[in-house]
């Protein structure tokens, strides 16, 4: 016979996967913060005409306040409204016809760069406490690099016809203001974080 006491028995941990309408609203937020920070003009560079903008220091905000999930759907959502139909693209443009501009790289890679640097700052999270905005950092620029600018110079090739090197060269010019914009996303995210730790710091814990 069991002598478990039912009062000490604890009910399963919900999932805290499990999104709600606070989540749903989060979401729609940072989609619509993605979307106004493309209003604001970009700066075109080279003779491809591919606009430095916000956007950039929006997808790595989204990523680090709202983690891999909710970021890469806040992104998401903002990157589908504009294949849709939205002119919420850089320059007001939208529709299906940006994934054969030489944009394209970089319009795909930020919903993935979001999920990544939502992931790394998770990780981030859970295990430091020191130096913490330094290791956020870190993680906004790895999922520059190996997502959006990789991607983007996949973009360029693919679309614009041109070789590795020189679609390199093309996107060099977007290094130092997403470095930039990093900084500041991250400076952001801390603000967040300790005004409103529920919204992650209490979820990957």
């Amino acid at each position: 016979m069991s002598t478990t006491n039912p009062a000490t028995v604890q009910p399963p941990a919900t999932s805290r996967k499990r999104w709600n309408a606070t989540d749903l609203g989060l979401i729609a937020v940072f989609a619509a913060l993605v979307a106004a920070s493309a209003i604001v003009p970009g700066i075109p560079v080279g003779a491809l005409g591919v606009p430095i903008t916000l956007v950039t220091l929006t997808v790595m905000l989204s990523g680090l306040v709202l983690g891999a999930g909710r970021g890469f759907a806040a992104v998401g959502l903002y990157v589908l409204l504009g294949l849709a139909g939205l002119p919420i693209f850089s320059g007001g443009r939208s529709g299906l016809g940006i994934l054969a501009s030489p944009s394209a790289g970089y319009i795909i890679a930020f919903p993935l760069a979001a999920a990544a640097t939502g992931y790394l700052a998770g990780v981030v999270i859970r295990r430091t406490v020191k130096y913490r905005g330094l290791w956020l950092f870190a993680a906004t620029m790895a999922s520059s690099i190996v997502v959006v600018h990789a991607l983007g110079v996949l973009g360029m090739m693919a679309n614009a016809k041109l070789d590795f090197g020189k679609a390199v060269l093309a996107d060099l010019p977007f290094l130092p203001g997403d470095t930039l914009k990093n900084v500041l996303a991250v400076v952001i995210a801390l603000a967040i974080h300790k005004a409103f730790p529920d919204v992650l710091v209490r979820r990957v814990k």
